[in-house]
């Protein structure tokens, strides 16, 4: 892993209310030890981020939204900016998981757009990328991941890649049980370095961090961790649960 730091990430995607994710929050806040390697990071719903964001003030547990929006303010019902981000008290955001991509149709360029709007308002960025089930059976893995990595990239400086970290997500692992071997996980982890690299210089490929999302469990996440260009995870489920996700943050 070199000298990046490795970063725990749990997204909620739409699940707890004010009371029981105030309760995870500081419950996962117990569970992290005072590491100079590691760093953690939760996306609670936008509902509950002021209110967790109070309670975790003193902590280093870094907050961020699951989605933003590239516009300060303005007329997009349903939106949140990256403005009201910050404003809850979040510093980070996540933009281009596969389920916006899925589920909501967002395509490669408003993800982009996204990207900047964060990146703009000086937010952590994490942009997700990753292939379906469909696209990895015919032999697609690699095309699609550098046309999301180039798209979602574009206008992107490379002083702006120290606050984007990539995260790779199978989408046919996610959710699913399934999860990509730790030698899929790494091979793949080594392609997007070498197309960071194409696209910026060796410089910058070294420093983004890159991380693994798709199952990611306590009985795995070691033996991903241990992997040269894996950086840290994307964890769903086993962030919903304080003790799965603090054994977890506290890999080997």
């Amino acid at each position: 892993m070199g000298n990046r730091k490795a970063l725990i990430a749990g997204n909620w995607k739409m699940h707890t209310g004010l009371v029981d994710g105030c309760k995870l929050a500081v419950d996962v806040e117990k569970q992290c030890s005072q590491f100079s390697d590691r760093e953690v990071l939760l996306a609670p719903p936008f509902t509950t981020i002021s209110e967790i964001a109070h309670l975790l003030k003193d902590s280093s547990v870094i907050l961020a939204s699951q989605n933003v929006c590239w516009q300060e303010q303005g007329a997009f019902t349903g939106e949140i900016s990256p403005m009201m981000v910050r404003d809850a008290g979040a510093a980070a955001a996540i933009v281009g998981h596969s389920e916006r991509r899925q589920i909501f149709g967002e395509s490669d360029e408003m993800v982009n757009k996204r990207l900047r709007g964060g990146l703009a308002s000086g937010l952590l960025m994490i942009l997700c990328i990753g292939e379906t089930l469909e696209e990895r059976e015919g032999g697609q893995t690699y095309s699609v991941l550098e046309r999301q990595l180039k798209k979602g990239l574009a206008d992107i400086s490379p002083e702006d890649m120290g606050q984007v970290v990539i995260a790779y997500e199978p989408v046919w692992a996610i959710g699913t049980g399934k999860t990509a071997s730790k030698e899929q996980a790494q091979e793949a982890h080594l392609f997007i370095r070498g197309v960071v690299e194409q696209l910026y210089e060796k410089k910058v490929a070294e420093q983004t961090r890159i991380l693994y999302g798709g199952s990611v469990k306590p009985s795995n996440v070691d033996e991903l961790m241990a992997q040269p260009d894996i950086d840290g995870a994307l964890v769903g489920g086993a962030a919903l649960d304080a003790e799965s996700f603090g054994r977890i943050i506290n890999f080997n």
